[in-house]
């Protein structure tokens, strides 16, 4: 027995944490670092190309694993979920040197606790409304709560793994980016149309809920600083929509005495709450508060699954940190590609999840033109490429590597490289 792990396990976790060590420190890995960060830093010579594991990762992962017990079988889910798209896809998915471990913290909006509804059998959900009239329930809508996790829980952790496969894959306490999405705190509590019908009923009681809200985020990152939870975000760290932190522009380690502030951490937010609205109601009641929080960011990724180009002129082109900019499926990628041409602010397309789930195969030919008709629209700008919400591969991994070749086929193609 190692701790409370079987000595089977113990040993298939260090026979991974070699792998994924002896991944992260080849050269093709330095290479990908460097790439990283000349493209984040909008000096790349070729877009970057990810696809994110998790949504299917049940039809790829649980196959590989081999550990018996379950916090061996958690441990080895993590290690080869970080793995597969690099060496088994082929994407540009960055493995690091050591094992990532993460000192808590929790913000709970309005500290009302969610209410959620479950489908039988299906990854369907929806969420209770607990606001159902604005005026009448804002007494609900309480200062939001947060909580840190004691650093002695974290370095218990960190002992651990130390314990386990330490010498071969070191812990490391890792940098996380912040996080907004206001409207998206809104809907967890109240419905949509309650969200829209409470702008014209109750305007100014609207615009309060949105002020505490932001103020609350505010203190909430105030409170991460001050505690020195945050930790470096210019390298492989997640950002929060599919992509990576790598950059130049952002202080990438400090003594152990100084503390990271808000100012120096890559941070995300998105509205996809909010793509019914006209560009002047999102100018007016939604916009200026997420810009009074993301503006305190080192940098920040803008977007998710909805179309930004309405809210581009009047709102989000304003931001003062944009450095990534979601291109959806529902995007106008022809007018967003004019506008982010030249720009310091990368053309984060994301393709439709449909071409790697669709029950009817994988259509190459459709795939490929849509890849060529982003790069004719993205002409002049700094393009990534990030698959996500494919939420089943209907089994079929040779889709997802196909998907990456043709990816890179159009890119070598347009780019020479």
């Amino acid at each position: 027995m190692v701790k409370d792990i079987p000595q089977k396990d113990a040993d298939i976790l260090r026979e991974l944490a070699f792998k994924q060590r002896e991944t992260a420190e080849s050269p093709k890995m330095r290479e990908l670092f460097r790439r990283w960060t000349k493209h984040n830093d909008c000096e790349g010579e070729s877009p970057m190309v990810t696809v994110e594991l998790w949504t299917f990762g049940s039809e790829v992962v649980p196959r590989r694993l081999r550990c018996e017990s379950e916090k061996a079988r958690s441990m080895e889910h993590s290690m080869v979920s970080h793995l597969i798209p690099f060496t088994e896809f082929g994407d540009d998915t960055p493995v690091v040197p050591y094992y990532s471990v993460f000192r808590g913290a929790h913000f709970k909006p309005f500290d009302i606790d969610l209410k959620v509804e479950h489908a039988a059998g299906s990854l369907g959900h929806q969420f209770v409304p607990q606001i159902n009239d604005l005026e009448k329930d804002f007494h609900l809508l309480k200062k939001s709560s947060i909580h840190i996790a004691e650093a002695d829980s974290v370095n218990a952790h960190i002992e651990y793994v130390n314990d386990l496969f330490g010498d071969i894959l070191p812990p490391k306490i890792s940098g996380r980016s912040l996080y907004c999405v206001l409207t998206q705190w809104l809907v967890h509590v109240m419905s949509l149309e309650t969200i829209l019908t409470s702008i014209y009923d109750y305007p100014d009681l609207f615009r309060k809920m949105m002020e505490n809200l932001s103020n609350d985020c505010i203190e909430f990152f105030g409170k991460l600083e001050s505690n020195g939870v945050l930790g470096s975000t210019a390298g492989p760290e997640g950002l929060g929509n599919g992509t990576y932190c790598f950059t130049d522009g952002l202080p990438a380690a400090k003594p152990p005495e100084e503390i990271y502030k808000v100012s120096e951490i890559w941070g995300f937010a998105d509205s996809q709450e909010t793509v019914c609205m006209s560009p002047e109601m999102f100018g007016e009641f939604i916009f200026p508060y997420y810009k009074k929080v993301t503006d305190a960011y080192g940098l920040m990724s803008y977007g998710c699954c909805e179309a930004v180009h309405p809210f581009w002129e009047n709102s989000l082109s304003k931001s003062k940190n944009l450095r990534k900019l979601s291109i959806s499926p529902w995007c106008d990628e022809a007018y967003m590609g004019r506008e982010l041409a030249g720009k310091k602010i990368i053309y984060h397309r994301k393709p439709a999840a449909n071409f790697l789930s669709d029950a009817n195969g994988f259509d190459e030919g459709a795939f490929r033109a849509s890849i060529k008709n982003t790069l004719r629209c993205a002409e002049g700008c700094k393009i990534e490429f990030t698959q996500r919400d494919v939420y089943t591969i209907r089994n079929d991994e040779d889709r997802v590597k196909r998907y990456v070749k043709i990816l890179r086929e159009e890119i070598e193609k347009s780019y020479g490289k």
